[in-house]
């Protein structure tokens, strides 16, 4: 397959860390064979005024950049795999001159930038092209002229985009993503508009995947792009399963309790989990994300990532973005920009340069940079004359009121301290509402001593990487607010802020003034060293390797997880079979499924009251009628439940994970071993009430042989920190010399008897079945069906046949089924308030003649014959003839899988028609 690296290897590391380290190795090789290879043939090339030059070469491929002239030259070696970069907007702008004619602006981001150096992958484009073209004619040309710049562009028409864009990406999730909340104005016109705008966001990303699919190629790795796409993996993936797709959010990710105040919550959260790797820029984001997951959706976070019902990983990693240093270090060199640093030393000669470069929006902290700016002013008179502001404000979406009312509240403040501290010949502050082009941001980069980034809320903010990227000669201060993503990789080397401590931000700013060289010096070095090896080259490179071995690692764990039940083998065996026995569990395996989308633990009422699902009814029957087919139901819930649920079927039913077992026409019999202490009871139900009481929405259920403490539908994070106390507690105290099992589920905590398992108990049931309804021919099919907790499992594998715990038609006695008949002590139970109710109409188990129950049991026969006189050839089971299936569960002992209970009572009405 093209662009695997691991196909066909047969010395793959065994490790992930192993695997990544070798890629590593080699992508350092590879670099710096490059560099020894490339020459410089003209460090100082003439920038056009927007120095687009190098993106123009990266687009156009090949033969451009043979010709081309620039800062290194590219090496083009055949590309090894194939990179679909799916991003809202393609790198270039369109503009139409005719009916079949386009002119193309290049629109260089961050992103482009990311890619332009990385060698070891072919890049293709996907995106909108910012422009609205409804015609056949228009799209053709300029799918054509694209393709030029390796571009594939998405048609979405004017309404679409209105919606998906405007509407739901940047009144919705932009906002929400930048802890500004949803829309506050007219809450029933948003509630209304808000499921049109989510119906076009989705539609818009089943376009976006359409094209994606369209390219495809085998081999090929999907890169998606930011919050305007979170849909499209799940549009990938539900085409072709095997498409290695990865997600990366160029925005913060928030904390659960701000997510789980969107509508569409649940929906975005399972569509990004459809990816192999999602990446953001901090480990904050990716905790927040897998914390959205646990509490929103009820899945288990890893230190991997986050694992689906079905045990199915998608990773989730920190990758945090950097730049092209090697461009802005080299820009310096270019006469231009030289002539614009001398300029501007000229200007500001005998004061201290700040320096603020911003988008004009609410989350770059505009008004607070220059207030805490005005409060350093008035505290520190002597740097009124000696110091000054330039603050640069990119004007953004200026048709929306809250921007206007934005850029004019800062106007106000600026004029303000102007006005208030300028003089004739020089003001405090350079305001300028526009965009510099390269040459002239290099050159304020270079002279200036004081950067100031104070983002209230930002991704990552490239900006302070730039700056320290161009301070290699001067080794200025970076102030940088604590809420940018940058602060966790440059926070070593900056002072950090809260921009909303505007008395912190005005210290920090003396500190930076008065700051001794030998600091200084210090301080950029640090960041120095991080921004030139942390480049976006790195970052594009690191995030694709891991997204190729997190394919790897998940095709390993494929091999690992047991496979679906084969549905039409399973029913020609049951058709040829004489003699069948099907072991059922409940929860979870035969009760109604409760649907509630979106909600952490689903409806705790509903599913706390078992009931049996609605469609299975009839094909439970049809196989009860069956002479041929037995039936159990093996469940660890009480035998009330099992009554009320069963009562009506002709088949038998083991409570209490089979240590209670009744023929439906029958009363309840004992299987428990012999001498089973219960003495622990009380104790352990005292602590368990004491728990229950603590954490809301947790519950315990008292059963006569077990206790079990449930907290499925409590907070995720609070009740597994109440069950390592509890286990803690129970340890230490109540259980420490008691014989008894502990036995922890995903969301629970179990106590009961030594040796009390399905397991254990399946030996003993097949013994009564046996004795109350002889078998001429021996059991020829086994299928067992449950969700059982791991301690139960051993279910599964007692009927293996490669197994000796099959082998029934041994002449010893001490290799038979045990027979109720053989006599045993009564259950020793404690008589006090914790002991369990007795069942309705039976005497108490303390009764001193048990006998006298399984004779009545029996139609009032004595005692049964002993195990030697009777013959005992019960299995006669084959390999092809067993068929063990774990509900809800991947990594399970037994042979397959079933979905969900709808998929159980799917092939139990197979097996019912065919009966």
């Amino acid at each position: 397959m093209p662009g695997n690296r691991y196909n066909g290897n047969s010395t793959i590391p065994t490790s992930r860390v192993e695997r990544l380290l070798r890629e590593r190795e080699l992508r350092k090789s590879s670099k710096t064979t490059g560099n020894n290879e490339s020459i410089d043939n003209n460090k100082e090339a003439d920038f056009s005024e927007r120095d687009f030059s190098h993106v123009e070469r990266f687009l156009e491929g090949e033969a451009a950049a043979r010709q081309s002239e620039g800062f290194e030259k590219v090496d083009w070696r055949p590309p090894r795999q194939r990179l679909l970069v799916v991003a809202n907007r393609l790198p270039v702008s369109a503009v139409r001159r005719g009916e079949d004619s386009w002119s193309l602006e290049i629109s260089a981001g961050g992103l482009v930038s990311a890619l332009l150096g990385v060698k070891e992958f072919e890049a293709r484009w996907i995106g909108w092209a910012g422009v609205n073209v409804p015609d056949e004619v228009g799209q053709k040309a300029l799918t054509k002229a694209l393709a030029e710049k390796r571009c594939i562009p998405v048609f979405l028409d004017e309404e679409i985009v209105h919606q998906y864009y405007n509407g739901y990406c940047n009144n919705t999730l932009w906002p929400l993503f930048h802890y500004l909340g949803l829309p506050q104005e007219d809450r029933l016109a948003t509630t209304r508009s808000f499921q049109s705008q989510f119906a076009a966001y989705k539609m818009a990303n089943q376009m976006f995947a359409d094209v994606v699919n369209k390219h495809y190629e085998e081999g090929d790795v999907v890169w998606c792009h930011d919050y305007h796409l979170m849909f499209l993996p799940e549009c990938l993936k539900r085409h072709n399963s095997k498409m290695k797709v990865g997600w990366f959010l160029h925005t913060p990710f928030p904390s659960s309790e701000i997510h789980r105040t969107l509508p569409s919550r649940s929906e975005l959260l399972r569509a990004v989990l459809a990816a192999d790797l999602v990446g953001f820029h901090t480990y904050d984001y990716a905790r927040h994300f897998v914390s959205a997951c646990t509490r929103i959706l009820g899945l288990e976070g890893t230190p991997e990532g986050v694992e689906d019902d079905q045990g199915r990983l998608t990773r989730v990693a920190a990758f945090p973005i950097g730049i092209d240093s090697d461009r802005f270090i080299r820009g310096l060199e270019v006469p231009k920009v030289q002539d614009h640093i001398k300029e501007l030393k000229e200007r500001f000669a005998g004061r201290k340069v700040m320096l603020g470069v911003d988008r004009l929006d609410m989350i770059k902290g505009i008004p607070q940079k220059i207030l805490a700016f005005e409060k350093f002013l008035e505290e520190n008179p002597n740097w009124r004359d000696k110091v000054v502001l330039l603050q640069i404000a990119v004007p953004t979406r200026t048709d929306v009121p809250e921007y206007q009312k934005l850029t004019s509240q800062v106007h106000e403040i600026v004029g303000r301290i102007n006005g208030r501290f300028g003089t004739l010949t020089a003001v405090p502050i350079h305001h300028l509402d526009r965009s510099l082009d390269f040459q002239a941001l290099c050159a304020l980069y270079a002279v200036t001593d004081i950067a100031l980034v104070t983002s209230l809320r930002d991704g990552m903010n490239l900006v302070s990487y730039e700056f320290v990227a161009c301070q290699d000669a001067k080794k200025g201060v970076l102030i940088l607010s604590e809420f940018a993503g940058a602060a966790q990789s440059l926070g070593a080397g900056a002072l950090l802020v809260n921009p909303w401590n505007i008395t912190e931000v005005a210290t920090s700013i003396g500190k930076a003034l008065n700051m001794s060289d030998e600091e200084r010096e210090k301080r950029h070095k640090l960041n120095f060293a991080h921004v030139t090896t942390h480049t976006a080259k790195e970052w594009a490179e690191t995030f694709v390797s891991e997204l190729n071995d997190t394919v790897v690692e998940a095709q390993l764990r494929i091999k690992q997880i047991r496979p679906g039940l084969p549905y039409e083998e399973a029913t020609e065996q049951f058709l040829r079979c004489t003699n069948r026995l099907l072991i059922l569990g409940f929860n979870a395996a035969l009760t109604e499924p409760v649907d509630t989308p979106g909600r952490r633990g689903g409806d705790q009422i509903k599913e706390m009251e078992l009931k049996l699902h609605p469609e299975v009814r009839d094909a439970l029957a049809a196989l009860c009628s069956d002479p041929k087919t037995t039936i159990v139901i093996l469940s660890g819930s009480d035998r009330s439940v099992l009554d009320e649920n069963f009562g009506e079927f002709n088949m038998w039913l083991a409570a209490e994970h089979g240590m209670f077992l009744r023929h439906t026409g029958g009363d309840w019999m004992t299987t428990m071993p012999e001498h089973l202490n219960m003495e622990w009871v009380d104790s352990v139900k005292h602590v368990f009430e004491y728990f229950t009481e603590r954490t809301p929405r947790s519950h315990c259920e008292l059963r006569e042989t077990s206790l079990v403490w449930n907290y499925k539908y409590a907070d995720f994070e609070f009740g597994r920190l109440q069950a390592r106390d509890m286990l803690q507690h129970l340890w230490t105290g109540p259980i420490s010399n008691a014989s008894v099992d502990v036995v922890q589920g995903s969301r629970s905590v179990e106590v009961r008897a030594v040796g009390v398992t399905k397991g254990a108990a399946i030996d003993r049931i097949l013994g009564e079945i046996v004795h109350s309804k002889p078998l001429t021919p021996p059991i020829d099919y086994v299928l067992c069906v449950g969700h059982f907790l791991e301690k139960d499992e051993d279910v599964y594998t007692f009927f293996e046949p490669e197994l000796d715990s099959i082998g029934y038609s041994r002449s010893k006695e001490s290799d038979t089924i045990k027979l109720p008949g053989d006599r045993r002590p009564p259950l020793k139970i404690p008589t006090g308030r914790g002991g369990p109710k007795q069942p309705h109409g039976k005497a108490p188990r303390s009764s001193p003649n048990p006998e006298k129950r399984i004779a009545t049991q029996n139609g009032g026969h004595g005692r049964r014959p002993s195990p030697e006189k009777m013959s005992w050839n019960v299995l006669d089971l084959k390999k092809e003839n067993y068929f063990s299936c774990a509900v809800g569960r991947t990594r399970t002992s037994a042979r397959y899988t079933l979905g969900s209970s709808d998929e159980v009572v799917t092939f139990l009405k197979r097996l019912a028609d065919i009966s």
